[in-house]
């Protein structure tokens, strides 16, 4: 409800902190796909640990140790990033990282 009440505000900036973290991954997509739909031309700061959740956005920032390793969409950090990668596959599994 939270959400929904912030999207009918129209705001120019959203920050989404793990906003979908609580949730089971279907539930997620639907909350992604629903999302999408209804934040366009604004800013939008997604904090996520699951890549599932940020895989769609302009620009990734991947922290290490409070730092930022690599910052890049998600194709680009596949190929530049450590960091990302070992996220990708502990999530994804190594068969998916392999097959993109």
């Amino acid at each position: 409800m939270a959400i929904a009440r912030t999207l009918a505000l129209k705001p120019p900036i959203l920050i989404f902190d793990d906003s979908t973290s609580a949730v089971d991954m279907k539930t997620e997509a639907l909350i992604l796909k629903a999302l999408t739909k209804n934040i366009k031309n604004q800013t939008n700061i997604i904090v996520a640990q699951r890549i599932s959740t940020i895989m769609n956005a302009d620009k990734i920032l991947v922290l290490e140790d409070g730092k930022i390793t690599a910052i890049g969409t998600h194709e680009e950090l596949l190929t530049e990033s450590k960091v990302y990668q070992d996220i990708f596959e502990s999530q994804f599994g190594e068969e998916k990282a392999n097959h993109g």
